[in-house]
């Protein structure tokens, strides 16, 4: 499906653009003030109605201009003026990507595809952006330009709350926490990097399920996880997901179900998602503000496994029957009324693990029935 909106957008436009050629209606001269086109923002992408108001005020800051955005809000009258910009942002490789190119190829445009999510890449995307400015606009136009790096960093250390948050007490509790991130290439990478550079989160495994841009999602996150899976299979995912027991996932909405199974919080980061993840407010995952709008799910994804510690302590409304949550059902294993009772004394924030650990040490000896002797031998063990 993605594929296929890329290569759509692209014909479409290679289209229009085509017969506005041959009926010599096409304009290409470009605009005197920095100018951009925004290819990729879909009337039904995830947060991209919000993402498409955080660039707006972003470009409008920097004092350029936007020619085009499509192809929300476009029509069959709009590719002609595609030429006219001076380049082209692609915030999202999954669709514009195939655009980008085409225009770059046929009329020699330039474009930013470093998606501005995070204040890393956020900083990386502005002076990609400065970089084509600088080399395309008229001399005449210098003198008015903004200051790109005062910007930078007044936004990081002012608009921003991630940085300040990243020192916090509050983001040094995740020291030692382990997550899992799966989703489309775009959001998965900039999570994880989010995570590991920004936010000093350990990242165990991130993964997508856009074979096609296997790649260069790689090349992005190689040195941000501990392993990286290409799978389209979510079962597959929830089967890591079982082994590696994150403090936290963040993933689509299969991973959500997967953690509600293994009662592991999950942040939803990345289409497909539940129409409740298509907030009505304000939440950008681009530009300053989306770094502001990313931090907070992620501490709230790791804040709720605290809540149900602190529950359990405080004997909360916990009144869950205890569930076998292995996602694998090979092997049927039986626990006795004494072992069931002895698991229900275990405090619940470490109770699925002991259970978990327990059967996996019943498996591997091939024992069917767990006896609390069993349980006491797998404690012995795993010491």
């Amino acid at each position: 499906e993605i594929q296929a909106a890329d290569r759509t957008l692209e014909q479409v436009v290679r289209y229009y653009l085509e017969k506005s050629h041959r009926q010599e209606k096409l304009d290409q001269f470009v605009t005197d003030a920095p100018s951009v086109n925004i290819i990729g923002i879909l009337t039904l992408g995830f947060h991209n109605r919000h993402d498409c108001r955080e660039l707006r005020r972003l470009l409008k800051d920097l004092d350029i201009r936007i020619n085009q955005i499509i192809p929300e809000g476009g029509s069959v009258e709009d590719p002609k003026n595609l030429p006219k910009a001076r380049f082209n942002l692609i915030p999202y490789r999954e669709v514009g990507l195939m655009t980008a190119m085409y225009l770059n190829k046929e009329f020699g445009m330039p474009y930013v595809s470093t998606t501005p999510m995070g204040a890393v890449d956020m900083a990386a995307c502005i002076r990609q952006i400065k970089k084509y400015l600088d080399t395309l606009a008229a001399p005449i136009l210098s003198s008015k330009r903004v200051d790109y790096e005062s910007y930078i960093d007044g936004q990081t250390r002012f608009v921003s709350q991630a940085a300040w948050f990243s020192r916090s007490i509050d983001c040094q509790n995740f020291t030692g926490k382990e997550t899992v991130v799966f989703g489309d290439a775009t959001h998965a990478a900039s999570i994880t990097k989010i995570l590991a550079r920004e936010m000093g989160i350990r990242v165990s495994c991130t993964g997508t399920y856009c074979k096609h841009d296997a790649e260069w999602f790689k090349e992005q996150i190689k040195d941000f996880c501990d392993e990286i899976i290409i799978t389209d299979d979510h079962a597959e995912v929830g089967d890591i997901i079982a082994r590696v027991e994150p403090s936290a996932i963040f993933g689509t909405q299969m991973e959500r179900h997967i953690g509600k199974r293994l009662e592991i919080p999950c942040g939803v980061i990345s289409a497909p998602a539940h129409i409740q993840n298509f907030s009505l407010g304000y939440r950008p995952f681009l530009g300053y503000e989306g770094t502001n709008q990313i931090a907070d799910p992620v501490y709230n994804s790791f804040a709720l496994g605290m809540e149900d510690h602190l529950l359990d302590i405080f004997c909360g409304h916990d009144t869950k029957e205890i569930m076998t949550k292995s996602l694998s059902t090979d092997i049927s294993l039986i626990w006795n009324p004494e072992s069931r009772l002895e698991l229900n004394k275990i405090p619940r924030f470490v109770r699925d693990e002991v259970e978990r650990n327990t059967e996996k040490f019943a498996r591997q000896k091939g024992i069917l029935d767990i006896t609390v002797e069993v349980m006491h031998a797998a404690k012995e063990a795993l010491s």
